[in-house]
């Protein structure tokens, strides 16, 4: 089995790949994968160290704002794709692979429109509620569109061939003991309460958590893992400025970036985070309640789309970031956790319901499926 994975730009689109190129090879050790993306993108770094084979293209997006600057980059990205469809072949013709699979970002489309016209046989996957431009400029040509849920559907052309297959998450998700991650983190009380805002961070979750801390200093029973971001680093010189001890104290964990997501979900009782895909998927299969607070600067507003499709599901909070305030995260905070409803009970038994658990396998079998139809008309 020959396969070459795409996709690139945010871990969103990184992450699925991996860990379907890393499931895969458990199945099938002699298996072949090539990972492609773009070059120098986030993906290059990554894929190196998962110890799979890289190639990049040279591709740009387009931006859709109107001004000269804007003109210059599209006529960059129209120059690109031109030379991406060349480096596409290329790689296709050498490779050979029985089919390529998509998981996002504006490097697919160049290589997967190469392969098609090669016929060579693709899938997309699509991990976010509100599917990508990408994904539905594609949808009718390939093969099938694998989908995380129903919402996904109605926003592909009724042509497209869909499948609900979940998103594929890491297997350290499953297996995290709460026990053991108070050990190695060197927690001694709860309930936890986890956040983050992705790996620059998050301006407006970065303030709001600092104020949410100072505010109750004296009166919070909560433990705080909070992620800060690359760009967060005045995070901590806040709090300590009011007093706090946060010098070896197992109350307060603060970190530039959250390395051990497996650990630090396991050990949390309440998530407070962006509503990106693969951090949706990682709290969905972890059945942890969760406050979101979707990004407003992301392409067609996807991530209020993917916090919606929990909220209507009762399994998840939403906080716009317009609406965000300290006074009402704290309030929900301890809704959740203190409430007599049992919010926090019902959210995590949602969670568990409408979790897919076994996206790899299902998309393997798919994978597998194509293939040997290939095969049997060859």
């Amino acid at each position: 089995m020959k396969i070459i994975f795409v996709g690139g730009g945010t871990a969103g689109h990184i992450n699925p790949a991996l860990a379907l190129a890393y499931y895969v090879k458990e199945k099938e050790p002699n298996s072949e994968i090539l990972y492609v993306g773009a070059k120098g993108g986030m993906e290059e770094k990554l894929v190196t160290e998962a110890r799979f084979q890289f190639k990049g293209i040279t591709v740009s997006g387009f931006s859709r704002k109107l001004n000269i600057e804007s003109v210059k980059k599209n006529f960059i990205t129209i120059k690109n794709i031109i030379i991406s469809s060349f480096e596409s072949r290329r790689i296709l013709k050498e490779f050979k692979p029985d089919i390529c699979v998509g998981t996002g970002g504006y490097v697919c489309g160049s290589f997967l429109r190469t392969a098609h016209s090669l016929k060579i046989p693709f899938l997309i996957h699509d991990s976010n509620s509100y599917p990508g431009l990408t994904t539905k400029l594609l949808a009718k040509k390939a093969s099938k569109v694998l989908i995380i849920n129903e919402d996904a559907k109605k926003h592909l052309p009724t042509s497209a061939k869909t499948e609900i297959t979940g998103n594929p998450v890491r297997k350290k998700i499953f297996i995290a003991d709460k026990n053991e991650s108070f050990k190695s983190l060197g927690i001694k009380n709860g309930p936890v309460i986890l956040s983050f805002g992705g790996s620059l961070g998050a301006k407006k979750i970065n303030d709001i958590m600092a104020e949410v801390i100072i505010n109750h200093k004296d009166d919070s029973p909560y433990t705080y893992i909070h992620g800060f971001g690359k760009k967060g680093h005045n995070f901590e010189k806040k709090i300590t400025e009011k007093g706090i001890d946060i010098s070896n104290n197992p109350k307060y964990i603060f970190k530039e970036y959250i390395k051990n997501m497996a650990e630090c979900l396991s050990a949390a009782d309440l998530v407070i985070c962006r509503a990106g895909a693969t951090t949706l998927s990682e709290v969905e299969a972890s059945a942890k309640p969760a406050i979101l607070i979707p990004s407003p600067n992301v392409a067609e507003n996807h991530q209020y789309h993917n916090a919606m499709a929990l909220v209507n599901e009762n399994a998840a909070s939403i906080i716009e970031e317009k609406d965000l305030t300290a006074e009402k995260l704290w309030n929900e905070i301890n809704r959740i956790l203190n409430g007599k409803e049992n919010i926090s009970e019902k959210y995590s038994n949602n969670l568990k319901r409408i979790a897919i658990n076994d996206a790899d396998e299902r998309i393997y079998k798919i994978i597998k499926n194509i293939i040997e139809k290939q095969e049997e008309t060859k």
